[in-house]
């Protein structure tokens, strides 16, 4: 039989749900060009209980997306409240994952299910996934030629997941959780931004009713609209209950 330890007495989790909530409407709030300015600095995944949390939230995004993407966790994170709370929803916003970009909404359903989600927004313009390279691109509406997306989304996805596994301490989770349950990677694309529609049909996966672009770089990574996440999350719940 496996005997789980209980955690400290003195044990918080990461913040989340309604306090992290209030941290990043304050975040998005403060204005200050210094605190702006230091992008270099991101939330520790150490002394998780800080009297300039909410700062630190901020600092986490460079200057010049810093806001933008703030608002959007915030009402993001909102909404799943909103809609999921009395399933026992836990929203995680902005985990630092070592050099690279944070996480930007770590969703736990105990023992039920995990979502790893990265929000994007590049302006006007489409997403094309390149088979034959395995890379995502970007698509101007005004040039033909395409960009490669650097860093690829995709490989940041896959790494959280990883992350996840190593720093499970953080959300008192035992190995089982962090390895066996169904866990999803989803990038959510901002207005304007959207995904091309002519895509191979092969690379379209059905959830529930939703009929979805999964693209397979280090695992599955689900890419879908803004307005599709809340949607998604209670299909992959049903799938799993």
């Amino acid at each position: 039989m496996l005997i789980l330890k209980d955690p400290p007495s003195d044990f918080q989790l990461p913040p989340h749900n309604e306090a992290a909530l209030e941290m990043l409407r304050e975040a998005k709030d403060y204005e200050s060009t210094v605190a702006l300015a230091a992008s270099g600095a991101a939330l520790a995944t150490g002394g998780i209980v800080h009297p300039l949390g909410w700062l630190l939230f901020g600092l986490a995004y460079k200057p010049l997306v810093a806001t933008q993407k703030l608002a959007r966790l915030e009402k993001l994170t909102a909404e799943l409240l909103d809609e999921f709370k009395s399933e026992g929803i836990q929203v995680f916003p902005v985990l630092k994952v070592e050099d690279k970009n944070p996480i930007d909404l770590f969703v736990r359903f105990e023992r039920k299910v995990h979502l790893f989600i990265s929000i994007r927004s590049i302006g006007d313009k489409e997403i094309v996934y390149n088979e034959t390279r395995e890379v995502l691109q970007i698509k101007r509406k005004d040039k033909h030629g395409l960009k490669v997306w650097n860093p690829c989304p995709l490989l940041e996805l896959a790494d959280y997941e990883k992350w996840l596994s190593k720093n499970r301490d953080l959300f008192a989770m035992s190995s089982r959780e962090a390895t066996k349950t169904p866990s999803a990677k989803v990038l959510v694309l901002w207005p304007p931004t959207k995904a091309a529609i002519d895509h191979n049909s092969h690379l379209y996966s059905e959830v529930g009713s939703m009929k979805i672009l999964a693209l397979r770089r280090k695992g599955t990574a689900f890419v879908i609209q803004q307005e599709e996440v809340t949607e998604f999350i209670k299909a992959w719940l049903a799938k799993y209950e």
